[in-house]
């Protein structure tokens, strides 16, 4: 069998590396604070990604994720690009949300269809955002009302 030219030079195997850590093994935390883990659907990799994000940044994610699983009923999860995603079996994906270092952004993929416009705007036509910050209360009145529109807008299929 033939060698690869690294095995020739150091005499070992390359050994493959993979994003994909040990099921035991901490997520690696990327810039910003943000998990990484592995491409899944289903509630599995959505709360592995809720339970590795750091501080404060957790209750939030629990909090947003058991409001959309209370409003949303059925709804679909999946991790897509180190970010969980929310959506609708046939409808496609309405919500995704990523950790930055001094807030979790929260992105609502249509979210110019939706009233009140979420606050941030996005060079995406269709995407806005909110961003939460440490200490600051969340309006679950106000997601609960955004959160329904958007289960019911066409989503999208980004994968």
């Amino acid at each position: 069998m033939a060698q690869r030219p690294s095995e020739r030079t150091t005499g070992t195997k390359r050994t493959a590396r993979t994003a994909q850590a040990a099921p035991s093994a901490k997520p690696r935390l990327l810039s910003g604070g943000n998990p990484q883990i592995p491409k899944g659907d289903g509630d599995e990799p959505v709360q592995a990604y809720i339970e590795a994000m750091p501080d404060w940044k957790r209750e939030v994610g629990r909090r947003l994720d058991d409001l959309v699983v209370r409003t949303v009923p059925g709804v679909r999860k999946a991790v897509r690009w180190n970010s969980p995603f929310y959506g609708v079996e046939g409808n496609g994906w309405f919500l995704s949300l990523h950790c930055f270092t001094r807030y979790v952004k929260v992105t609502w993929l249509n979210g110019s269809s939706l009233d009140p416009l979420p606050p941030g705007a996005s060079k995406h036509e269709h995407v806005r955002y909110l961003d939460i910050h440490e200490d600051e209360e969340l309006d679950e009145e106000q997601l609960r009302s955004w959160l329904l529109q958007a289960a019911e807008l066409p989503g999208d299929d980004l994968f």
